[in-house]
């Protein structure tokens, strides 16, 4: 590496340090100045270059002020968790490897670390250990892999082979889902080719919550979809009871765990009491985990079915059934497992259930306070998430409106059962009880204001 190389990337960890430096006190929302400073990128392609240390520049002067500070302790929208510092470090240290690592030929080093990694996955989430863990960009795609391994599985039980004869005179495979299903779940079946108008929705219970009451006939033909953690909520769809009615009728069930799987690794994880027992289940490493971005895990109980539907080998590039490239959607990848890594190895065990148990913790205690308040709390607040409602639906909109607009938080709007209402999200590793005591005291000052 020359001096010039050098020199670019101590002045671009110079300036990274310096946006972490200003986490504390920056908005967490940026001002409008700083949004219409981004006109700044407008301009024609070079037609000779920039100087590196140019590019750098004008990324840091335009780009950092018109950041949103999730990677701050106020930020409680999206279950969105800040990146933990070992896991920051190995990101660094990984980007210099600057590997393709979708096999043990491109990379030993990745693929030891990513399959002790899916083993640390599956120990700290007390799922079955033979599972095979893909780590994909986002739960989306993650999503994508486990349901093509579910119909291409189902099918082969019913004696089609998918991969010879594709979906043309195929057996319909049903999907039940709850009416409270993320979209993302429903943009991986959109995109997989189930139509929306032939999904069955299972009715939910006032805590959005699948009803096993009404649950719609599950057969061999079954694709069943829970989810673990409902994204308003934080309720988990009853598995004990639910999973092995599945299991006898011969359905695949599939669970949507994005956030809420990690309540296994907490001191409450009969909450998520059955969930072991699904076919497949996603998770996010950027929310609990508190990992970067492109970070989520793809997990499936039969290794041999996730690996022979994302199966991507060539005369040129044959690898390991268990290599990454066969069982995420990706040939070259980054080593993003590493990160998860990173995560587990520096939390250990009792650093992750510390971590989510004070997240529930302070969960409920911003909404008792709330409470108090005069708040109406929506959920029982067993998780991490927080939803509210003030005393009607235009205070409620101008509420969220002006703490946005304060920088001094930020979350999201939401409806539930039909009418706006606040989600506040604690996940955070660098969130304390002081920054949860500042948006106690905000939200009680704007309610006051605005009624």
């Amino acid at each position: 590496m020359d001096s010039t190389e050098r020199s670019l990337l101590a002045e671009a960890d110079r300036r990274a340090l310096a946006y972490l430096d200003d986490n504390a006190t920056r908005r967490v929302f940026p001002t409008q100045a700083a949004l219409e400073a981004l006109r700044g990128f407008d301009q024609p392609l070079p037609v000779a270059g920039l100087l590196a240390g140019e590019v750098l520049h004008q990324l840091d002067a335009l780009g950092s002020p018109a950041t949103v500070a999730s990677n701050g302790p106020r930020y409680f929208g999206f279950v969105i968790g800040a990146t933990l510092p070992a896991a920051a470090a190995a990101e660094r240290l990984v980007l210099a490897w600057d590997q393709c690592a979708s096999s043990f030929d491109n990379s030993p080093a990745a693929d030891k670390l990513e399959k002790v990694a899916a083993g640390w996955v599956c120990e700290a989430l007390g799922l079955p250990a033979e599972s095979a863990v893909g780590f994909g960009t986002s739960a989306t795609a993650c999503t994508l892999a486990c349901l093509c391994a579910a119909r291409r599985q189902l099918l082969a039980r019913l004696g089609w082979d998918f991969d010879q004869d594709g979906l043309v005179g195929a057996p319909e495979i049903r999907v039940v889902l709850s009416e409270t299903t993320h979209i993302t779940v429903k943009k991986a079946l959109r995109i997989l080719g189930f139509g929306m108008r032939r999904l069955h929705y299972a009715p939910v219970d006032a805590h959005g919550r699948i009803d096993p009451r009404c649950l719609p006939e599950l057969d061999g033909r079954t694709l069943l979809i829970l989810q673990a953690g409902e994204v308003n909520t934080g309720e988990f769809d009853r598995f004990a009871e639910l999973i092995p009615r599945a299991r006898a009728a011969g359905a695949w069930v599939h669970v949507d765990g994005a956030f809420g799987l990690w309540v296994r690794a907490s001191s409450c994880p009969a909450l998520a009491l059955g969930v072991e027992q699904a076919d497949s289940w996603t998770t996010d490493g950027h929310k609990w985990l508190n990992t970067p971005y492109d970070c989520a895990m793809a997990i499936c109980r039969d290794a041999d079915a996730l690996a022979a539907a994302m199966n991507s080998d060539a005369a040129y590039a044959c690898a390991a059934r268990d290599a990454q490239k066969n069982l995420t959607l990706e040939f070259s990848r980054r080593a993003r497992g590493i990160a998860i890594w990173a995560a587990l190895a520096n939390l250990g065990r009792e650093g992750l259930r510390e971590l989510v148990d004070r997240h529930i913790a302070q969960a409920g205690r911003l909404a008792d306070a709330l409470r108090a308040g005069g708040y109406q709390v929506l959920n029982r607040v067993h998780l991490n998430q927080v939803l509210v409602r003030a005393d009607s639906d235009e205070q409620t909109v101008a509420i969220r409106q002006a703490a946005q607009a304060s920088g001094d938080t930020w979350f999201g709007p939401t409806v539930w059962q039909e009418r706006p209402a606040l989600r506040l999200s604690v996940s955070s590793w660098r969130t304390t009880d002081a920054d949860i005591d500042a948006l106690i005291a905000l939200l009680l000052r704007l309610k006051q204001q605005f009624s």
